[in-house]
């Protein structure tokens, strides 16, 4: 039997632990094509079928489980043998993939990004930006970003970028000639631009004020998935909007909108970023997280 090389043994871990061709080969960074007449070849080496394929979905054999379960400790052990390597030198290599909501990525990219990059030029750093909730292990992401009370139990958390305050704003042209809420019970009586999740489901906005708290399933016949689209779409006069105020701030400023319930928009604990508690830390990451600290001790 021909000896398989790490390279087809890595791709079929990939396989195996996304159950999913395309999102192997987009962590692996090779063609889907390529990645599956690796998988071919090695199938072919060993002489056992190592995957159930259908047009949907991709399943362990028998065969491929006990392989992978074998595997997997292996591939890890190998990986926490190179990065003491990189320990060694001193000097962090290799890439380091980052799940992001877009609040998070906008605050890496102008704050710990361009430091990281200049302090360790032998990472390849892939921040992804998406308003999808995502199993970073089942991707393939080393950690993720999100608000502190979206992270996974299981998970270890390292807040940074401060509180985040969620407001509800709308623009002076659809306030004229309208009773400005006072009340989260208000708004029931306003046109306002609604919030839909990743999951599907419309976001039902939250306030706070001496202890009470209120959840307002906010009334309105436009419904949006961005924050960036909601701002636009207040300014544009089209009614209440409820953002985080860092995306409302410069439109504040320049007066096109106003807050509106500001009493009710206590600020919430704000970002983290994550990863497995279970696994190793590799360098490129450990180095992350240090410099995020650092950096968020000094705002």
């Amino acid at each position: 039997m021909a000896r398989p090389s790490l390279n087809d043994l890595a791709a079929f871990a990939a396989v195996a632990n996304h159950r999913s061709f395309r999102r192997a080969a987009d962590v692996l960074g090779v063609s889907r094509s390529a990645l599956s007449h690796a998988i071919i070849g090695l199938e072919g080496k060993l002489g056992v079928r190592l995957f159930n394929r259908t047009t949907r979905s991709v399943s362990l054999t028998q065969a491929g489980a006990r392989l992978l379960a074998r595997l997997d400790p292996v591939l890890q052990d190998l990986d926490q043998a190179l990065d003491t390597l990189s320990d060694e030198r001193g000097t962090p290599s290799g890439a380091l993939r980052i799940n992001a909501n877009k609040s998070g990525a906008r605050i890496l990219l102008a704050e710990v990004v361009p430091p990281f990059l200049d302090l360790y030029p032998e990472v390849e750093l892939d921040l992804v930006s998406e308003g999808q909730l995502v199993d970073i292990v089942e991707r393939g992401f080393d950690a993720g970003v999100r608000l502190l009370e979206a992270v996974p139990r299981d998970m270890v958390a390292v807040r940074f970028g401060g509180e985040v305050r969620f407001i509800a704003v709308a623009a002076p042209s659809y306030l004229k000639g309208r009773a400005t809420p006072k009340t989260p019970d208000d708004l029931h009586a306003h046109r306002c631009i609604r919030q839909r999740l990743p999951s599907g489901k419309r976001y039902r906005w939250e306030f706070a004020k001496r202890g009470a708290e209120i959840a307002v399933d906010a009334p309105g016949r436009l419904t949006l998935d961005d924050n960036d689209l909601l701002v636009q779409a207040a300014v544009a006069g089209r009614g209440v909007a409820y953002v985080p105020e860092h995306f409302a701030k410069p439109f504040l400023k320049s007066g096109q909108l106003v807050a509106v319930l500001d009493d009710w928009c206590p600020p919430t604990p704000g970002l983290a970023l994550y990863y497995p508690r279970s696994r190793h830390v590799p360098s490129p990451l450990r180095a992350f997280i240090d410099l995020l600290k650092q950096l968020d001790r000094t705002r």
